[in-house]
């Protein structure tokens, strides 16, 4: 025998619930009543909407976006096992890069004494080169890059091979709040046979891999661990070349770049991997 609906006082009781909840879940979509009386407004519940209003709860509880938890109650359990967890994972990612930021902070606010830098210079040749421009946010970026310059470095073996490190430059800040945009970028061997694969793969294309040369240009860089490239310690090595750039006098010419000369995966943390360097005049 089916049980009677119940009105959304007794609903909200069984599950654990304020009316005023149970309403909003209704205007957002996340749990609409089973019957509404046109005449009286009055809402009605059946009792196996319980354990999804429940779900709905607990979502809340972990701060989910309502968007996420519309999509996870239509799942499946072991599904919505799956998304629940990987919304944790973002949750515990997004948390240690907020730490991060907070103990940078402390340091910077608290005056005490930065990591020391050594600055360099170096002079780059002409080069031409196979970039992959994209605006997007700091949270991006770690997926992003390794997935562009594995693009990149494919196309390049079939443009003569690489002629110098890869690097990502950032034509405009990338942080929680500012898109940039970032290309990253290969140096290739062969000018004429970029020229020939970008026609051939990338015409019409709205966005993807574009073809430029560079002109020679002298860099102002210095050398990071792979831990240091974490953000937020990696401004601090942006902070420093910039700072050296404006002791000796000179011009930033270009866009600030990260550039990979060590296999990342195969390096630990306290191995150099990447220069933070800034074309100069």
């Amino acid at each position: 025998m089916r049980e009677a609906p119940l009105t959304i006082g007794a609903f909200a009781a069984r599950a654990r619930l304020s009316p005023k909840a149970l309403r909003l879940y209704d205007r957002l979509g996340l749990l609409a009543p089973a019957y509404v009386d046109e005449a009286t407004g009055y809402r009605w519940y059946r009792a196996e909407q319980v354990e999804r209003a429940r779900l709905v709860a607990l979502l809340r509880q972990i701060d989910m976006p309502l968007a996420r938890i519309a999509e996870v109650v239509e799942l499946p359990g072991a599904q919505a096992a799956e998304a629940v967890a990987a919304y944790w994972t973002d949750v515990e990612e997004r948390r240690a890069v907020q730490g991060a930021v907070v103990a940078h902070l402390r340091e910077r606010l608290s005056g005490r004494r930065p990591t020391m830098y050594e600055i360099r210079t170096c002079d780059v040749p002409e080069q031409a080169v196979l970039a992959e421009r994209k605006h997007l946010l700091t949270d991006e970026l770690p997926r992003w890059i390794p997935a562009a310059l594995d693009r990149l470095l494919r196309a390049a073996e079939e443009c003569g091979g690489t002629a110098g490190a890869p690097y990502v430059a950032y034509h405009a800040e990338v942080s929680p709040d500012s898109d940039g945009p970032a290309e990253a970028c290969v140096p290739v061997a062969d000018a004429r046979a970029a020229e020939e694969w970008v026609a051939a793969n990338c015409r019409g294309a709205t966005s993807g891999t574009a073809l430029r040369v560079e002109p020679p240009q002298r860099l102002a860089y210095t050398r990071i661990t792979k831990a240091q490239v974490a953000y937020p310690q990696i401004i601090s090595a942006f902070e420093a070349v910039e700072a050296w750039v404006e002791r000796k006098g000179l011009t930033i010419t270009g866009p600030c770049r990260e550039v990979y000369f060590a296999d990342w995966d195969a390096v630990g943390a306290t191995d150099e991997v990447c220069d933070i360097a800034f074309p100069v005049a």
